[in-house]
Formats: C-alpha cells, sequence, structure tokens
C-alpha cells in the first residue's frame, strides 16, 4: 500500500475519532476496590517500580558495609525533589503521588545517612 493511501486512512481514523465523545476513558471506580478510581490503582502500581528504583543500591551498600560506588547527591537530590511532588500530590489530591513519593523521600535519605555513616568508618576505622 503506498505511503500517501496510509495518511489519508490514518487522517480519516483520527477524524473520525475525533467526533466520538463516548469512546473516551472515563475515570469510574476500580472494581478490585472500588473506594480507588482506576487512575489511582494504575497509580499505586506504576509508582511502586519507581519508588523501589534505589532500593537495590541501598541493600548492597548495607550488605557490604561500605560507601563505595554509591553517589550521596544523586540521591539527596531525588530526595529533595520528592518532597515538591508530595505536596504537588497534596495540590491535586492524589493518593498514589503522596504515598509512593513519601516512601521514595524515605528510601533517598536513608541512602543518604547510610553513605555517610559507612564513609566515617571508612575514613576513621577507630569510629
Amino acid at each position: 500500500m503506498p505511503v500517501s493511501v496510509r495518511i489519508v486512512i490514518a487522517a480519516a481514523f483520527a477524524l473520525l475519532l475525533t467526533g466520538c465523545e463516548g469512546l473516551e476513558i472515563r475515570d469510574s471506580a476500580s472494581l478490585l476496590l472500588p473506594m480507588f478510581t482506576r487512575s489511582e490503582v494504575l497509580g499505586f502500581v506504576a509508582g511502586f517500580g519507581t519508588t523501589f528504583a534505589a532500593m537495590p543500591d541501598l541493600v548492597a551498600m548495607l550488605r557490604r558495609r561500605s560507601s563505595k560506588g554509591m553517589n550521596p547527591t544523586m540521591a539527596g537530590i531525588m530526595g529533595t525533589f520528592q518532597i515538591l511532588w508530595i505536596y504537588y500530590g497534596l495540590l491535586i489530591a492524589s493518593r498514589p503521588v503522596i504515598v509512593w513519593n513519601a516512601v521514595a523521600v524515605l528510601i533517598n535519605f536513608v541512602s543518604v545517612y547510610a553513605y555517610f555513616h559507612f564513609a566515617r568508618r571508612e575514613r576513621d576505622p577507630s569510629a
């Protein structure tokens, strides 16, 4: 099929969809958890993955009891901006944004604390 025919078909399809108000996605109550909307359930699932992305570094640092390979600046910056995400979540009243960013702040600041704790012990072994 020639490219010009594909473009015409795509344009016609797009034009058709613009007139279909009934096809829009509605954010209704979740079937699994009726007290939440579907977007909140999706937000909780998506937030889980992004929140715990920093956990492997923290767990590795705690296992080897060393600050090697850890960048406290990145974790500190992430934690600081996640505080802004919490504020944003409060402004838009989004429970997933508030909950997951609060957990992420905790993880990032524990990472920073652990880094400085282990770095101090590496500099001064008698501590």
